[in-house]
């Protein structure tokens, strides 16, 4: 029996979850074993700092450009199908408006 492909999708999604959550906790006990064993040092004043952008707001940006960009690209390929669809044999080749009713 063949694995509809949503299942596959949610399955491969809760592989990657269980995978970041892993990443993530290992990355807690580093922080907690480095502050530990590492001597409190004195503030250092970097000149311009408060100009640049807080390691949240690069995530947000990069983020919301790659959001766009995969946007724009499904757009692409939804209008590329479009344009191709008189080559598909069947149905599939037909535009919406050629398609025969769906019966009642």
């Amino acid at each position: 029996m063949a694995i509809p492909t949503r299942d596959l999708q949610e399955e491969f999604f809760a592989t990657v979850r269980k995978s970041q959550e892993t990443v993530i906790d290992a990355i807690r006990t580093w922080v907690e074993t480095v502050q530990s064993v590492t001597p409190k040092l004195p503030p250092v004043n970097i000149p311009y700092a408060s100009k640049l952008p807080k390691p949240e707001e690069i995530v947000a940006s990069a983020y919301d450009f790659a959001g766009q960009l995969l946007a724009g690209q499904r757009k692409f390929a939804e209008e590329v199908l479009k344009a191709t669809a008189p080559l598909l044999p069947g149905d599939a080749g037909k535009s919406a408006t050629q398609r025969p009713a769906a019966a009642k």
